[in-house]
């Protein structure tokens, strides 16, 4: 197979056919359409401009803090077009995954509500989120730790309030192997404007992988899984006629390049046109599954093509 390449999108890559490419939109949220609370500039109105044309827009996002009813206000909010149908979460996700299995005990969640809420919607009993702080004693609090003997799963996202108590409940639980470890997603970092860095839920994937010794089965973008949520409500959905735009090279693109579907980078969020180029000149075949078709520096300067 030829190595891929990525085509930085301009009128030659418009009069060849690329808006006629697709029927379905695909799109990641954070570092796509906004950060943190502000829509990143130009892309409602692309994303509005879209849907106008007849193209219909899926948001999907490994973000697990929120549920979809959430991330429907904040679409509401910012002005994006969206109803709960449209929105598939890696929180969705993790919940959807249980009810497919016909999961009947309890989870324990090191993660936000996003998770929790999900769960309550799907009927899914679990342990209550929010802070679990270390005692200053903390080696009578160890011979004071109980485990609920009802808990048949544990489910790891992002946690603001990760704490060495909820490290070792999570790892304590996956001790008995016949208890599911679910992982929302595995990036590694949020997308962040300022000069941070902003762990994100593959850190504390990790950490409890290592301290149990078990490999969790993750749920978010790149798996497949994901797709097969969008079918739920989509069941007529052709995903080689879908275009998945995205900023990180090892969830969004990935996902589509594993799965048949085209894919748009843009750089506003966490990998860059550089890292693309280097992945191209990559001789690990792995690299090449992470080479979009397609780069623009912002959604947004993709409507001067669509209006010209």
């Amino acid at each position: 197979m030829a190595p891929r390449s990525c085509k930085e999108i301009d009128e030659s890559v418009i009069s060849s056919g690329f808006l006629e490419s697709f029927d379905y939109v695909l799109t990641d949220c954070d570092g796509v359409l906004w950060n943190e609370n502000e829509a990143i500039p130009g892309s409602v109105e692309t994303i509005n401009t879209l849907k106008n044309m007849g193209k219909p827009v899926i948001y999907v996002t490994n973000n697990s803090t929120k549920s979809r009813d959430v991330y429907l206000k904040k679409c509401d909010t910012l002005g994006f077009p969206a109803t709960m149908n449209t929105i598939v979460s890696s929180s969705y996700s993790a919940a959807s995954y249980l009810q497919s299995i016909n999961f009947k005990k309890k989870v324990y969640i090191l993660g936000c509500a996003g998770i929790a809420a999900e769960l309550d919607e799907a009927g899914i009993p679990h342990l209550p989120v929010g802070p679990d702080p270390i005692a200053d004693n903390w080696i009578q609090w160890l011979s004071e730790v109980k485990l609920d003997p009802e808990v048949g799963a544990v489910i790891v996202g992002f946690d603001n309030y990760v704490s060495y108590p909820k490290l070792t409940k999570a790892a304590s639980y996956l001790k008995d192997p016949s208890n599911l470890f679910l992982a929302t997603n595995r990036d590694d970092q949020f997308p962040a404007e300022r000069n941070i860095i902003l762990p994100g839920a593959g850190t504390f994937v990790t950490a409890i992988e290592v301290a149990s010794k078990r490999k969790a089965t993750a749920v978010g973008k790149p798996e497949k899984f994901m797709l097969d949520c969008i079918k739920i409500t989509h069941p007529d959905i052709d995903f080689s006629r879908c275009l998945m735009i995205g900023d990180r090279l090892s969830a969004d693109i990935l996902l589509g390049t594993k799965h048949g579907l085209k894919t748009l980078l843009v750089g506003t969020g966490i990998n860059s046109l550089e890292d693309v180029r280097q992945l191209e000149q990559s001789a690990d075949e792995t690299d090449d599954l992470l080479v979009p078709d397609y780069y623009l520096p912002c959604l947004g300067d993709l409507l001067k093509f669509i209006r010209a």
